[in-house]
């Protein structure tokens, strides 16, 4: 089995497919992210962290398939170090302190510990790729949702257009009809 297939299985066997999510389950958005990411070019790693990046909940979706205090060594074990730390990183990221000036400070606050890290290049256009492509999803299949998330991203993607990659940037405007030639940064 591939990383991809043993991860899949270990969603099902914490419950993902039960659990209620935009679109269906949180199992199926799951998948739909990492298909997503792979379909604009991303690495395998990251590709991965999508498929997991609400394994220990997100400040969006509190519901998590393992306890971050406990078993990040057996996501790890699965996935990599590397995708692991994404998803640590994406699940505990306060987004009210770390989303509107992240290409200014490039910092992400935990709001498991309280704590703030400084992203590096690679780190942060990882980080905003997964929380950009996410965050399309959710508004592709939960309409409740658009009439608030909709404007909140016509506003943060041009904030974030130095951080993201071209590919997911051009989906994110696409998505949203924004006008990268025209949009402006506030």
């Amino acid at each position: 089995m591939s990383t991809f297939e043993d991860l899949g299985s270990m969603l099902l066997v914490r419950g993902a497919d039960e659990l209620d999510h935009a679109g269906g389950t949180l199992y199926v958005h799951l998948h739909r992210v990492a298909k997503r990411l792979r379909s604009l070019g991303a690495s395998e790693t990251l590709v991965i962290a999508g498929l997991a990046h609400a394994a220990y909940g997100t400040d969006g979706f509190p519901t998590h398939l393992f306890d971050w205090q406990t078993e990040r060594p057996v996501l790890d074990a699965v996935i990599g170090p590397e995708a692991e730390l994404l998803v640590y990183r994406y699940g505990s990221c306060d987004r009210d302190s770390s989303w509107r000036d992240l290409a200014e400070h490039h910092t992400v606050t935990d709001r498991f510990t309280g704590t703030s890290e400084e992203l590096n290049g690679e780190e942060l256009r990882e980080f905003v790729d997964l929380t950009i492509v996410n965050e399309l999803d959710v508004l592709d299949h939960a309409p409740k949702l658009a009439p608030k998330l909709r404007p909140f991203l016509q506003e943060q993607i041009p904030r974030w257009q130095s951080l993201a990659s071209p590919a997911v940037l051009a989906d994110a405007h696409q998505a949203l009809e924004l006008n990268p030639a025209t949009e402006g940064v506030s």
